[in-house]
């Protein structure tokens, strides 16, 4: 899998930008996507040195609009521990 392909976007949030203190960056990533390939394509796109991948699936939730229901989509999350002095500009530029 190519590594543009591995990381589908950045994931901004209170808590993601909090981890960025611990040289921790979140991403979504696609479903298929094991550690290593995410580790490989975060280290090529980034150019910095993964030392651990943490990912966990996180489930649509149901709902609803009027009479219709829906589920929103299923994705997977990565959150990505750098070497110490690492980091990824493209995060540090919205503090």
């Amino acid at each position: 899998m190519d590594a543009r392909s591995v990381i589908v976007r950045p994931i901004i949030s209170e808590k993601s930008y909090a981890q960025i203190e611990n040289n921790r960056y979140t991403f979504e990533v696609h479903k298929d996507a094991r550690k290593p390939e995410i580790a490989d394509a975060v280290a090529e796109v980034f150019k910095v040195t993964v030392m651990k991948v943490n990912t966990m699936n996180v489930p649509g939730k149901t709902r609803r609009l009027r009479t219709s229901q829906g589920v929103t989509r299923s994705w997977k999350k990565a959150v990505v521990t750098l070497k110490a002095g690492d980091k990824i500009e493209f995060f540090e530029g919205g503090r």
